[in-house]
């Protein structure tokens, strides 16, 4: 009998992409890890390896590929910068579902835009993981949390990856999931970025300046259509660990390819399409990106 699951393509695989892979292999699930040539050449010969507290030590042999199989269940999880890349394969392989991991809230039209006909889900995911190298990867969290709007219910990836172990919540509508991690994302890696300090440090070192980026994502959230305050994001941002640093912060200070225009350009975009002024965030993506995106 052949395998009534379908195959599961984990585009993106980087240390959140990667652990996901590996756990939905793990679990026995049709998998393939689809990424650039070296990346790929580097899964077939070594596997990719998890080194987790939560999940445990091991290696798993996860078939890799350059191409995403045609009619597969996808999960985007690369960079946001990264989607323009992967759009006309995606596109071409005709999908049966897409589940994106993302961060920031402007891609998800972009991604409809591309896959008419196509059911696309926005989600949200909450991990530590790090790439020691391209197939080694140290998840650090006790924690692999994913957020699916109702809409996501019924998926085959989001079954799956509960199924593999993933912490997964249904639940809200697509832009509240989505809203839900960019005000905490965006709120920490602007700051970071900025101060170059962990967030505990970040928060601390100019109140004033935190108080005005808090209160501007939350105008830009509400004026989105996803209520909330300045009090509330800042509930959120204070339970993060003070030690804790950025990937923003991260790429910037090695001159990596970033996310600073998914994060501050988008809310300076979104700023300036509801009326919303962002001062604060604007003198932020100045001084770490040199210029303000557009």
């Amino acid at each position: 009998m052949s395998d009534p699951r379908p195959v599961i393509a984990v585009v993106g695989p980087g240390a959140v992409g990667g652990l996901l892979a590996w756990l939905l292999h793990r679990a026995g699930e049709q998998v393939v890890a689809v990424g650039r040539d070296r990346t790929v050449a580097a899964i077939r010969a070594n596997g990719i390896e998890v080194r987790s507290e939560a999940f445990g030590n091991g290696v798993e042999q996860v078939p890799a590929s350059t191409g995403i199989p045609h009619g597969a269940a996808v999960i985007v999880a690369t960079k946001t910068y990264g989607l323009a890349d992967v759009l006309p394969s995606l596109a071409a392989a005709q999908p049966s579902e897409v589940l994106s991991l993302l961060n920031g809230v402007e891609h998800m039209a972009t991604l409809r835009e591309a896959l008419p006909g196509v059911p696309v889900v926005g989600a949200s995911i909450a991990v530590s993981a790090l790439r020691a190298s391209a197939t080694v990867i140290d998840h650090r969290s006790p924690f692999t949390r994913i957020e699916v709007p109702e809409s996501g219910d019924g998926f085959a990836t989001v079954r799956a990856l509960a199924d593999a172990g993933a912490s997964v919540r249904i639940g809200g509508t697509e832009a509240e999931v989505l809203w839900a991690k960019f005000r905490l994302l965006a709120s920490m890696a602007l700051l970071t970025s900025y101060w170059r300090e962990p967030v505990g440090v970040a928060l601390s070192t100019d109140p004033e300046l935190t108080e005005a980026v808090l209160a501007e994502v939350a105008a830009c959230s509400t004026a989105a259509g996803v209520p909330a305050t300045a009090g509330e994001v800042a509930v959120v941002v204070r339970s993060v660990p003070a030690g804790m640093r950025t990937s923003l912060q991260e790429d910037l200070a090695a001159g990596n390819p970033n996310e600073l225009d998914a994060i501050g350009g988008a809310l300076i975009r979104i700023g300036e399409t509801n009326g919303v002024p962002t001062p604060a965030i604007e003198t932020i993506v100045s001084a770490v990106g040199g210029t303000l995106p557009r």
